[in-house]
């Protein structure tokens, strides 16, 4: 959510500004600016709108100068507008701030600050930002911006520019991502890696609390209390090529493709002959003999994942799980004890719901481990236990194989949980490791089958009302391809467990409503097929996913698709992909931006 790029060096800022917050464009916005330090002062340009906008107001009139900071917002103290863009300056114009993340406090600090005469123009909380650190500004932009972050609450990821220190650009991180791109006579902040890898691979993950101070000739890490800090760059192993379309039309088919690869990539390195090895769970044998419950905690499509890792857990340990919607699992005040394993799972590893139940969980004594497809992230860092899912950046907002990579970790860390405390046998363990490492040839199997689904699409494509229906793993499944749709077409869909039909949801099947049936769990698929005739029966257009050989299927659908033969266990890892292209070939069809929809954000970090 937001996006943050700041540039001291050599080079004219403005372009990398810009170039830089492209790269950012797949976590949300709806305005965009920059404010750069040039021979006639500190000048700052902002628009609602794409970037696009912004570089229009920019050709005729560009800010030269080679340190400056930008900004992508996305609205939620304000409405969208020029106004309320980044970034926001004080009274005199001689400060300028770009935030990510939400000031709780905010309301009292402005009123306190407009009690002193200062005169607000927008409807933010960054504001306050600005103005703040102007108060308490005596002449070192740094000493000003450790005074204000101590009366602040909240979560924030700053970037802070001073017009009479133009030699230093000064960044703060507290529960909003920011990393520090360390150059030659150059340097960078950044709310992600891809904004700033063009330039250098070697970066500083800060952590909360902490304030870098960057010149063009270096950078320096404190704590908020100016105490030094001292940490090794992480130098960045992946390229931008990597996560650039490659010749897709979109990044979320891209994405969608890469599938085969990421679960190789997550899997391959934790199985060795025949077994689980996780040796990034530091968990001992008689702690995992000690478990009594796991909480699975997450929100959108990570806790989609998690609704099939409890089955996976559940049925190959006996251990009893439940599920959480990360942004209720505090408030329902959950029985956490020293015997409750809580996983939590989010692909960007900042997701604020996810972060703050993880810190309640481990408030309470729990044992937290997370599975996250980002290195060094908060989550990373604060849990117990780190299993990096391995599917390389994901830059659509609608998550494809972050969730399936989140898939294979559930099914590793179940089967290694049942190696340890013997609930499944070794043969069995041996099998479904075997049918685990045929999912990547499956998957491009059911790729080959895009056409069929594009064609669906186009009979779908200006419905008001769609339905989905599965049972058991397959229930799990649907309700991430009812998410997938909504997010991206904007099509009202709903996921029903198909043997809830009979208790409502038939009053809204009437003639020509599409219904997309999945039916891949064979104990299941006989109730399944008897609940897709009923749907016919009352007019539905039915798709039906079936596995390969289930030739019933297709004598009560009106269009088939089959996915190849694999453990029941194992279906989700194949089924949700016809689903994912159908969203994207839906979404491309009315029109729409797949890879920006509107309203929503890549990483939503603002509880």
């Amino acid at each position: 959510m937001c996006g943050i790029v700041g540039y001291i060096g050599h080079r004219d800022s403005q372009n990398i500004l810009i170039e830089g917050l492209k790269k950012l464009e797949y976590r949300g916005y709806d305005s965009a600016g920059i404010a750069v330090y040039t021979d006639k002062g500190l000048q700052v340009k902002k628009a609602k709108g794409r970037l696009a906008v912004l570089e229009d107001q920019l050709t005729g009139a560009p800010l030269s100068g080679s340190i400056g900071i930008g900004h992508t917002r996305w609205a939620t103290h304000g409405k969208p507008s020029d106004v309320n863009s980044h970034p926001h300056t004080n009274v005199q114009k001689k400060i300028s701030v770009v935030h990510n993340g939400i000031i709780e406090n905010y309301i009292q600090l402005k009123e306190e600050l407009i009690a002193k005469g200062y005169v607000f123009e927008s409807e933010t909380d960054t504001e306050v930002i600005a103005h703040l650190v102007s108060d308490l500004y005596e002449g070192d932009i740094v000493a000003a911006v450790r005074k204000a972050v101590k009366r602040i609450h909240g979560a924030y990821g700053l970037g802070v520019l001073a017009e009479n220190e133009p030699d230093k650009l000064v960044a703060v991180r507290m529960h909003s991502p920011l990393i520090i791109g360390v150059g030659e006579n150059e340097n960078f902040i950044a709310s992600d890696i891809p904004a700033i890898l063009e330039y250098t691979r070697e970066v500083y993950i800060l952590n909360d609390g902490e304030m870098a101070v960057l010149t063009k000739d270096g950078v320096t890490l404190t704590d908020l209390e100016g105490g030094p800090v001292s940490r090794d760059t992480y130098r960045v192993d992946w390229d931008m090529q990597t996560a650039e379309k490659g010749g897709f039309d979109h990044f979320m088919l891209k994405e969608i493709y890469e599938q085969p690869k990421a679960y190789r990539d997550t899997m391959n390195p934790r199985i060795d002959g025949g077994r689980v090895v996780l040796p990034e769970v530091g968990m001992t044998a008689d702690y995992i003999r000690d478990i009594r419950r796991v909480h699975i905690v997450a929100c959108g499509t990570a806790y989609h994942a998690g609704l099939v890792g409890k089955t996976v857990i559940e049925r190959l340990t006996r251990i009893p799980v439940e599920t959480d919607v990360a942004s209720e699992y505090r408030y329902r005040d959950p029985i956490i004890n020293k015997d409750t394993l809580v996983i939590v799972v989010s692909q960007s590893g900042e997701t604020a719901d996810t972060l703050a139940a993880m810190r309640e969980a481990k408030r309470q004594g729990a044992r937290v481990l997370a599975i996250t497809n980002v290195v060094g992230s908060s989550v990373a860092r604060d849990a117990d236990d780190v299993i990096v899912t391995l599917a390389g950046p994901e830059i659509a907002v609608a998550s494809t194989k972050a969730y399936t990579s989140q898939l294979i970790a559930f099914y590793l860390l179940g089967l290694y949980f049942a190696q340890t405390l013997g609930t499944v046998d070794a043969g069995t363990v041996s099998a479904t490791i075997d049918a685990m490492e045929k999912l990547p040839e499956q998957v491009e199997r059911v790729l080959d089958q895009a056409d069929v689904i594009k064609r669906v699409s186009e009979q779908i494509k200006d419905v008001d009302n769609l339905f989905y229906i599965g049972r058991g793993l397959d229930y799990t499944v649907v309700q991430e391809g009812s998410l997938k749709l909504k997010e991206i077409s904007y099509i009202h869909s709903e996921a029903y467990a198909a043997g809830e039909l009979k208790h409502g949801t038939l009053a809204l099947i009437t003639e020509g409503v599409p219904v997309i049936a999945l039916a891949t769990q064979e104990a299941l698929f006989e109730k399944t097929l008897s609940n897709i005739v009923e749907v016919k029966a009352r007019g539905a257009r039915v798709l039906g996913i079936a596995n390969e050989g289930d030739a019933e299927m297709a004598k009560s659908v009106d269009d088939v698709l089959y996915i190849p033969r694999t453990l029941p266990l194992l279906t989700p890892a194949l089924s949700v992909v016809p689903l994912q292209l159908l969203a994207y070939y839906v979404s491309l069809a009315r029109g729409n931006d797949v890879d920006k929809p509107r309203n929503l954000a890549k990483s939503v970090t603002v509880e």
